[in-house]
């Protein structure tokens, strides 16, 4: 294997491979309802792109519902931008709720969802052009893709065998795997110690890949920060400065691996 091909293509899901973007905002609008009865069930019209264009700004998922929130009270879009953090935690102490509240709250609407109309849930799932058939192409290649998520592996597994990727599920790690992205890939690369590994990370959360920086035994690990995901234009400034985290657009990503650098 070359130095511009790796051994094993690490991916995240959400952001990487597909876009839950229309499933994050119904849920979360779900939630929204639950927590503080708008008049109306339907949201406005224009309510879900402004969600889905500040979606970067959102780091776990109780933050969803407080986005929505402060959306229909009006508050600035500039200033959601750069002063999200303290304005989610007004919003909370507004609503003298916690986060922990919120997040309990989405779980519970997701897991009903999915629990009563498991195939609608799905459906609000769609793949990034050109994704798929660069995974077809990876399952039967010399690489080894693999899928470390934060969405349960069982619906990673069946999105992509929808879309006719056949990637057994010992190479997806899913929300039940419970530990950090940067650990699963340190026990990837442990269970190939004996062979030479060489192993590239696609994320598009900066700070997961700052994380996998930071682990002393993961520096020959390659980074990939995917400017098509849910990060911010100042995120994607700070990758480009850094020297171990490449910027990755989607039409690099459909090309061979000697394009990506």
């Amino acid at each position: 294997m070359s130095a511009n091909t790796p051994t094993i293509l690490a991916l995240d899901f959400d952001g990487v491979v597909c876009d839950g973007l229309i499933e994050y905002f119904e849920t979360a609008w779900r939630t929204y309802c639950e927590i503080w009865s708008p008049p109306h069930p339907m949201p406005p019209e224009d309510l879900a792109p402004r969600f889905c264009k500040l979606r970067p700004v959102i780091e776990t998922g109780w933050e969803m519902p407080v986005l929505i929130r402060a959306l229909q009270l009006g508050v600035d879009e500039a200033d959601i931008w750069h002063n999200w953090a303290a304005i989610a935690q007004q919003l909370l102490q507004q609503a003298d709720l916690t986060a922990a509240d919120i997040g309990k709250k989405l779980d519970r609407v997701r897991d009903e969802w999915i629990s009563t109309d498991l195939d609608g849930w799905l459906s609000l799932h769609r793949f990034y052009p050109g994704v798929v058939e660069k995974l077809q192409f990876l399952v039967t290649s010399s690489v080894q893709p693999v899928i470390i998520t934060t969405k349960e592996g069982r619906f990673v597994s069946q999105l992509l065998q929808q879309q006719g990727v056949d990637l057994p599920e010992k190479f997806i790690f899913g929300k039940e795997s419970k530990r950090p992205k940067y650990q699963i890939i340190q026990e990837l690369i442990g269970v190939t110690a004996k062979t030479a590994v060489s192993l590239w990370f696609v994320e598009d959360r900066l700070k997961t890949l700052q994380l996998v920086q930071q682990q002393a035994d993961l520096e020959a690990v390659r980074l990939f920060l995917a400017d098509w995901g849910y990060n911010t234009a100042s995120e994607r400034e700070i990758a480009v400065r850094n020297p171990r985290i490449h910027l990755l657009s989607l039409s690099q990503f459909k090309q061979d691996f000697s394009a990506w650098a």
